[in-house]
């Protein structure tokens, strides 16, 4: 109780409290520096606002593996996840290996699809034709890279990897010097990284086959396979790649009730997220979770979509 008094003194409060507020929500975000951040000072103010008898406060966190460290420690309710760390967190694998979390998920709130971004020159249109091509799987470090380095490595690809940061590598795409990238898009669409470079350099974005699509979703269950539809402006057609998503999730702990209503308000919510972050103008919140959700729904989320006549695949069905 003293550490969480403790986070809660130095958390940001987002409304005056109420002499009515009897439940107290701490919630995990990022760096207060991240578009991220933002959001979740979004999300506290719909909860604020909306739930009567509850205050939220925003606490600033080392971002995915933080949080779901500091709700198995219940010392956080819920906050920013992403939907391949939350799949290793339940079924104690990669970062959690041995040491499984119940985790829950509460909604996904932004897509991730990964592009696999060439010169158009280089003549490679398949993953296949990336075997001994000199190509970045994403910044070092990142799970933009070890996420490519996995599905490739599932699908029996080996390109000549090429290490460096965003500027570098896009600056040795427009020289020739490496083929090609891989890029988290910005929703839906390119990165303004990949537009930078399509600003000079035809490119294409390579496609799975419904092959490697079925391999992936059977044998890589922390991501997702998604579709991605025609950009005319780069003259791109509509492609299917891997993805994973931004995420809300929460600990066990969370009341049903609690959950459900947060749930309830931010779905019913039409522009305080999105002015919080531009990439969700238009998304809608219950289909980007029912896509790219990897772990089971918190019982007062599924609750919600229930409610709302909503089918869930069973891999969000809540656990018994």
């Amino acid at each position: 109780m003293k550490l969480r008094a403790l986070l809660a003194a130095g958390a940001l409060l987002l409304a005056i409290p109420s002499a009515q507020a009897s439940e107290k929500l701490l919630i995990g975000s990022t760096s207060a520096s991240s578009s991220q951040y933002g959001y979740f000072v979004a999300l506290a103010k719909i909860i604020n606002d909306q739930l009567k008898g509850v205050e939220a406060s925003v606490v600033e966190t080392g971002a995915t593996l933080d949080n779901i460290r500091r709700m198995d420690r219940n010392q956080i309710d819920f906050g920013l996840v992403t939907t391949n760390v939350a799949q290793h967190a339940i079924s104690g694998t990669q970062e959690f290996k041995g040491r499984p979390t119940d985790l829950k998920l509460l909604w996904v709130y932004s897509p991730a699809p990964q592009n696999v971004v060439v010169r158009k020159d280089s003549g490679i249109d398949t993953l296949e034709k990336l075997n001994g091509q000199r190509f970045n799987p994403g910044l070092k470090g990142s799970a933009t890279e070890a996420t490519a380095e996995s599905v490739l490595k599932t699908l029996g690809i080996k390109p000549d990897y090429i290490r460096g940061s965003t500027t570098d590598v896009v600056n040795m795409v427009k020289d020739n010097r490496v083929n090609g990238y891989v890029k988290s898009g910005a929703g839906k669409k390119l990165d303004s990284s990949s537009l930078d470079i399509a600003t000079m350099t035809p490119i294409n974005v390579i496609s799975l086959t419904d092959e490697q699509a079925a391999k992936l979703e059977k044998e890589m269950p922390d991501i997702s396979v998604v579709k991605v539809p025609a950009n005319p402006d780069q003259d791109i057609p509509a492609y299917s790649t891997w993805s994973f998503g931004l995420a809300v999730g929460a600990s066990p702990n969370l009341d049903e009730e609690t959950a459900y209503r947060i749930v309830d308000a931010v779905m019913a919510d039409k522009t305080i997220q999105a002015a919080a972050l531009a990439s969700m103008k238009g998304e809608n919140l219950a289909e980007l979770t029912t896509t790219y959700g990897t772990i089971p729904l918190h019982p007062g989320a599924a609750r919600w979509f229930k409610e709302h006549g909503i089918e869930l695949p069973e891999k969000l069905q809540p656990s018994k």
